[in-house]
């Protein structure tokens, strides 16, 4: 029998029996902090933070009690911000740390670490055990996971650089890993081969993004070699359309991989990469589009209301049982 084990969320240390349905990719808010406080004026503190409070008790209400947050260094993350609105909302927010990066390093840690023939430590995995064990900032709010990303410019040196000192942090910590792939190069061949290379066991990671390749092949042989598959841009049709996305998920059931796979959307309140006037256009992407349309079409498919669980709950407790 699984042990239950606590831990932490915005709001405080929950056991891992009560996250309940858990959707494994979500984001609050997606910023580009520089440009919103220098250019105010596409956002609004107060109808944000509220507007994501509604969104996100509406979410609760269908159904969903947990969501996994990977909001990093990089993609915005401001944990103040999220622990007033988790305060007041009854769904546990998980939170992340960690680097997001397809290209080079932040320009902070350019010229840390090891760099121009100085072998100094990696200050990056100072940082995300600190989040991990201590906390984010002044907050008190502890990250339960860590996140890096690959993605179409493959592993360049500043991807892998972030790749192993994620690494680094899990074996310091035990703290699962999240990483975001582009599994259409199959980028998490490449992940596989550096976090092997630093004593990662692959049943600790979380592939972010497979429900993005139809290659049910490569998609199981990645399954057989430990790794859970975020199934997690649902709503994200530009990428892969609706019926390719649940049939995927439909195939990879009937192959016997319900236990390799979590569900999600990597949606968000408030998402400021693109032009606001064109997100409405991307009628799916939003928390409910699973509980309203994606559940139903795989039902449909064959797929049992027990796998259903599998992937929706006992998946992400287990990852982080572990």
């Amino acid at each position: 029998m699984v042990q239950v084990t606590e831990i932490p969320t915005a709001t405080g240390t929950v056991a891992t029996d009560a996250l309940g349905r858990t959707l494994m990719h979500e984001h609050v808010f997606v910023l580009t902090t520089e440009v919103q406080q220098n250019y105010p004026g596409e956002w609004d503190e107060e109808s944000q933070v509220a507007g994501a409070i509604e969104k996100l008790s509406a979410l609760k209400a269908a159904g969903i009690d947990t969501i996994v947050d990977p909001t990093v260094v990089g993609l915005g993350r401001y944990i103040p911000r999220i622990a007033r609105i988790a305060a007041q909302v009854e769904l546990n927010i998980v939170v992340a740390t960690g680097v997001y990066t397809y290209d080079d390093v932040p320009n902070y840690f350019r010229m840390r670490g090891a760099v121009m023939g100085f072998e100094l430590p990696e200050p990056m995995v100072e940082l995300f055990v600190r989040d991990l064990t201590v906390g984010i900032a002044d907050t008190g709010v502890r990250a339960a996971f860590l996140k890096c990303a690959i993605d179409v410019p493959g592993m360049t040196t500043g991807v892998e650089r972030v790749l192993r000192a994620v690494a680094k942090a899990h074996l310091a910590t035990n703290a699962p890993v999240m990483v975001h792939t582009a599994p259409r190069r199959r980028a998490g061949l490449a992940v596989h081969d550096v976090l092997v290379s630093e004593g990662v066991d692959p049943q600790a990671v979380l592939l972010a993004h497979c429900g993005d390749s139809s290659d049910a092949d490569h998609l199981s042989a990645l399954a057989d070699l430990g790794y859970l598959l975020g199934m997690d841009r649902f709503g994200v049709d530009i990428i892969a359309p609706f019926e390719e996305r649940v049939d995927i998920v439909a195939e990879l059931t009937r192959r016997g991989y319900a236990e390799r796979m979590v569900l999600a959307h990597d949606a968000s309140c408030y998402f400021d990469w693109a032009d606001q006037s064109l997100l409405p256009l991307m009628t799916n992407w939003h928390y409910l589009h699973i509980t309203n349309d994606v559940l139903p079409a795989l039902r449909e498919r064959g797929v049992t209301d027990e796998q259903i669980d599998t992937m929706l709950v006992a998946n992400p407790r287990a990852w982080f049982e572990r």
